[in-house]
């Protein structure tokens, strides 16, 4: 050992719940291997061999080679490549992401070896050591010992039938390529893509210079397009290599449909200050999540990077399978196999989490998106249960570091029916919450909505004072049921009903209209588009049938009741003439001779049981209570 730190992958089976070990210090070559199970292990690290880069001076330059160099040019020596690069910068290259190549080929290597098993085929890298397979036949008593016939085998630097194809969509100046082409074996096909004309002008020098033009094709075009062309043309890539200046976010979704089944996709961040807490609103526009500062912020990028990948995998019914995830110096880099499933992709929620992080003694919690439940060979998914823990910490009583931001909101016939009580009116809640200090706004998403910053203790005391009001019959409560134990709380806040003038929004007292009205009948989603187009007179018929099925189970029902007679109120109390859903009563109907005179206004029948609790039951009586209504017995007495 020479002194140089060691270095410790991550090696990741489930990248919410297990920890990881960033990888820092100078760079190695990392010799990696792993049974057939997708999991990468690290079997040997060796120090002090590296594959270091060194000038054109460094060592003799073959004649054409020296040819091959023009003026202000230099040659670089990394691995088993040679590059040829300009003194200007004119294309990119940085000497520190050695390690990031050395690794890439190695794990590149051992998929290699895992996906060319499968067809049979052996890959072969030289100074490693071979021992044949051996089969064991144990049909008798002695065991024998038979050397495995010959195979099929593919070493570095020669075109593999049945191989990988290869994208590496940002190449520059060529060089992780040529070393793809000179050290993993098993390759059918490298492409090399990169956009600028005089990066690509260089990768063809540079293929030349290295001989491997029959393995590495240089491309000049937009990354994204490449790979959504080879979906296009069903020609997916088994390995795609992202390797951009700065943030990947753009190239994800093409490059997550553009992979096999099974294929490697190796992404790395260099935009660490984004994705370590800086910029949150940055982070969360490319990645589609919030970073925070704290002592684990590189351990967070490697989660967000790899949330981001399923988010965008889960959109064409694919999921992502982490292999190696690391932190090295100023950047991060992933190596994730992406593959196809529906019941793979219905438990991505339960691997995303939202962190819950004490900005006093640095606690954090986890809160689950989901959760999945096994019922023998089914499963459930559903929202997972939380908060996890309170505002405050626990430990040290500080604030936990979170948004409070109002993206919900409430129904008010909800929150009536919680605690049984009858509903207050859109505009006297809206003013309990204004005369609170509290803003309160609709929502376009439903109607009779509250959106409001007031905190839920808040909302349920204007609740517990509205029901003092318009007391509900606690008697008749379960004590184990949500509005018994939310009623039995005192409130803490003394809500005020008086309507406010602002409480209804202008546009509400102008009529302008709230919600979009139906564009056309039958709207809705439609059926799959068909070759030849048009649709089944099955679907138009079955589409037809849905059509206003809330009505007519609604008259349904009112047809039903008016076979019945009402056995609460009397003949000629009715107050609501043809909207009485009850019949005459059976007695009136079924009796023989003249019948007496009604009053016009029940004319065609007999009562109703909507009748208001308010009115008095009869004309010029005080109110009386009123009996229980029993449910119609369909037997005549």
């Amino acid at each position: 050992m020479n002194g140089k730190p060691a270095f410790l992958a991550w090696l990741v089976t489930h990248w919410l719940l297990q920890p990881s070990r960033a990888v820092r210090g100078g760079r190695q070559l990392l010799q990696l291997s792993y049974p057939l199970t997708g999991r990468l292990w690290a079997s040997r690290i060796m120090d002090g061999e590296t594959n270091g880069s060194a000038a054109s001076g460094d060592q003799p330059l073959a004649p054409e080679a020296a040819e091959a160099v023009g003026a202000g040019e230099m040659v670089i020596t990394e691995g088993k490549a040679r590059i040829i690069f300009p003194g200007r910068n004119e294309v990119f290259y940085n000497p520190v992401q050695e390690f990031n190549r050395d690794l890439t080929c190695a794990v590149i290597t051992e998929f290699a070896r895992l996906w060319l098993s499968a067809k049979g085929i052996r890959a072969i890298v030289p100074g490693e050591k071979h021992a044949g397979k051996m089969v064991v036949d144990l049909s008798e008593g002695d065991m024998e010992t038979v050397q495995e016939g010959v195979e099929q085998t593919a070493a570095p630097g020669e075109v593999c039938q049945g191989g990988l194809r290869v994208l590496e969509g940002l190449a520059a100046s060529g060089l992780r390529s040529i070393r793809f082409a000179q050290e993993v074996p098993g390759l059918h096909a490298v492409i090399a893509n990169d956009f600028s004309a005089r990066a690509v002008e260089l990768m063809g020098r540079n293929v030349q210079l290295n001989g491997v033009g029959h393995l590495v094709t240089p491309s000049q075009a937009d990354a994204r397009m490449v790979m959504y062309q080879s979906k296009a043309e069903k020609k997916p890539f088994d390995v795609i290599d992202l390797d951009p200046y700065g943030s990947p976010a753009i190239f994800l979704d093409a490059a997550v449909q553009a992979l096999s089944e099974g294929g490697l996709l190796c992404v790395t961040c260099t935009d660490m200050a984004v994705m370590a807490g800086n910029s949150g609103e940055t982070c969360y526009s490319k990645y589609g999540a919030m970073s925070l500062k704290g002592k684990f912020c590189h351990e967070m990028a490697l989660h967000i990077l790899l949330h981001s990948l399923d988010l965008r995998a889960n959109c064409y019914q694919r999921y992502v399978v982490p292999l190696l995830a690391i932190s090295v110096d100023f950047y991060i880099r992933v190596f994730v196999r992406i593959f196809t499933g529906q019941a793979k992709v219905k438990a991505s929620a339960s691997k995303q989490a939202l962190v819950y992080h004490c900005v006093g003694c640095g606690t954090h919690h986890l809160q689950r998106l989901g959760k999945v439940t096994s019922h023998g060979s089914n499963f459930k998914y559903s929202p997972a249960s939380g908060p996890p823990m309170g505002t405050l910490c626990e430990h040290c009583q500080q604030r936990h570091q979170e948004l409070s931001e109002v993206p919900l909101y409430y129904t008010l016939d909800h929150l009536s029916s919680t605690i049984r009580c009858n509903t207050p009116s859109l505009l006297q809640f809206r003013s309990a919450l204004l005369h609170a200090g509290y803003q309160v706004s609709l929502s376009h998403a439903c109607k009779n909505t509250i959106k409001t910053d007031a905190p839920a203790t808040v909302i349920w005391d204007i609740m517990r004072c509205w029901e003092k009001l318009h007391p509900v019959k606690r008697e008749r409560l379960s004590e184990t049921s949500p509005a018994a134990r939310i009623l039995a709380v005192e409130p803490t806040l003394k809500a005020s009903f008086t309507v406010r003038e602002d409480a209804n929004p202008k546009s509400r007292r102008r009529g302008l209209k709230r919600f979009q009205e139906n564009p056309e009948a039958n709207w809705g989603p439609k059926a799959r588009a068909k070759a030849g187009g048009g649709i089944s007179l099955a679907l138009q018929e079955k589409s037809r049938q849905h059509q206003g099925k809330r009505k007519e189970r609604e008259e349904s029902a009112r047809a039903t009741l008016g076979s019945f007679p009402s056995k609460r109120f009397k003949q000629g109390t009715c107050s609501f003439g043809d909207q009485c859903c009850y019949s005459r009563t059976p007695e009136e109907t079924s009796a023989p001779g003249p019948q007496p005179e009604t009053p016009a206004l029940d004319s065609q029948r007999d009562c109703s049981s909507l009748e208001d609790p308010g009115q008095p039951s009869t004309p010029g009586q005080p109110d009386a209570p009123m009996p229980e209504l029993d449910p119609p017995s369909p037997l005549a007495p």
